[in-house]
């Protein structure tokens, strides 16, 4: 993506996540970015265009520092990474905040605008199959219950992050608390982990 794009984005993140989507004004935008209205909307066509790739950018955001959570963890214990994929999201950093401020943002306009709500659904879709991935992983290491359906544990679990987000955004319950009841809910979910060989 080139550099101005990015930089756009980054801007229409941050103007998201402080003022929602309804407040993303491209004048306000291209203040925040240092750019030209003009340069906005030859990238991005018109505001829904950029509404809809400021969703993008925040998935692959997402990606990218969940990606970082887990090489932090270091581990190849499948039931450990998709814990460490789903805490990704809950963790105290400025661009996480930011990116899930906007994503709980642009989730709540897509009850209104059916185009943003396509997109949602796809990027939705993708985050929900990785995690279903983790789960088949650690139920084929042995780590999992093997009677729990990876795409349903994946949704839910998916979903939990996304509530337990909006409630410590909101102040309503600690980042240590939504990061327990997390872990909680994986252990509920795959099962007690198995002791250790002998």
């Amino acid at each position: 993506m080139a550099d101005r794009q990015s930089l756009i984005l980054e801007a229409a993140v941050r103007v998201i996540a402080r003022n929602g989507v309804r407040g993303l004004r491209v004048e306000e935008l291209a203040a925040e970015a240092g750019v030209s209205t003009a340069l906005i909307y030859y990238h991005f066509k018109d505001r829904a265009g950029l509404v809809r790739r400021t969703l993008a950018f925040i998935s692959d955001r997402a990606t990218g520092y969940t990606d970082e959570a887990l090489a932090d963890a270091d581990t190849e214990d499948a039931r450990t990474v998709l814990l460490q994929l789903l805490l990704g999201e809950l963790q105290d950093l400025p661009r996480v905040r930011e990116n899930s401020i906007a994503w709980g943002e642009l989730r709540a306009s897509a009850v209104f605008d059916a185009d943003l709500r396509a997109a949602l659904a796809e990027s939705t879709r993708c985050w929900s199959q990785d995690a279903a991935e983790a789960v088949s992983a650690a139920q084929a290491a042995g780590l999992a219950d093997l009677r729990a359906e990876p795409l349903d544990v994946a949704e839910r679990l998916t979903a939990l992050v996304e509530g337990l987000s909006e409630r410590w955004l909101s102040g309503s319950v600690t980042l240590d608390r939504a990061r327990e009841l997390l872990t909680g809910a994986v252990d509920a979910e795959l099962g007690p982990r198995p002791p250790l060989a002998e």
